[in-house]
């Protein structure tokens, strides 16, 4: 008699699928679609600046008020980011235990072999890696404000022109968004096959739009420091 049976419980299905490699897959491709509608909003929101301070800097106070008054001050800015941060840390850990697992199951024989799926692994690995690291700096450059030059809470246009002022900024926010839309590129293609929405007659759709979006956001990411470098927006 399992021990299921004898305390009258049904086993859980989450844990069996949380450990297959199926049900990894699927929690990186559900969070993957998660931070992908996330960066398309945070991209619209990031344009506004060519629009001025005050529009950018009243997209900023806005956020913060969604929901009022069913909801507090920046109440729904923290379920987003919790929201967003649960999502980032599944979708991380998924991606690890499977690189894991596929590293293990790998005979050594076969080390120098499928070299273009080694090619995608490796891009998703390290690009991953990357944007970890860019986050931490992102949060604390233009969220909490720690290593901002300007700093002044509530004045997002002028924070931002502060932080890409400095060329070692510009540096690491542009390899960030290459390697977000090398990441974006390999990712929605993988995504889709996890959930199944690829077909042969699909294929060719789907692949120019993951290349579409990862373009689309790569290139709308960069013009914001590209225009603060250039003068377009001081």
């Amino acid at each position: 008699m399992t021990t299921a049976t004898r305390t009258g419980r049904h086993p859980s299905t989450l844990a069996p699928l949380w450990r297959s490699t199926v049900g990894k897959k699927a929690v990186m491709a559900v969070t993957g679609l998660v931070m992908l509608l996330y960066l398309v909003a945070h991209m619209l929101g990031n344009l506004k600046v060519f629009f001025g301070p005050d529009d950018i800097n009243g997209y900023a106070a806005w956020l913060r008020t969604i929901g009022q008054p069913f909801l507090g001050h920046e109440w729904f800015l923290w379920i987003a980011r919790l929201a967003l941060l649960a999502s980032v840390v599944l979708h991380g850990v998924s991606a690890y235990q499977l690189s894991r697992r596929d590293l293990a199951a790998r005979p050594s024989k076969y080390v120098h072999q499928r070299r273009r799926a080694s090619y995608a692994t490796r891009t998703m690995r390290w690009g991953g890696v990357i944007l970890g690291l860019f986050v931490v700096w992102h949060i604390l450059d233009l969220t909490t404000l720690t290593v901002n030059p300007v700093a002044e809470h509530g004045h997002v246009y002028q924070n931002i022109v502060g932080t890409f002022g400095r060329w070692y900024s510009d540096v690491i926010y542009i390899v960030a968004m290459l390697a977000l839309g090398f990441h974006i590129r390999h990712g929605f293609w993988s995504a889709a096959q996890t959930l199944g929405a690829n077909n042969a007659r699909r294929d060719r759709a789907l692949k120019l739009t993951a290349n579409g979006l990862a373009l689309l956001l790569t290139a709308g990411f960069l013009s914001v420091p590209v225009a603060v470098m250039t003068g377009v927006v001081k």
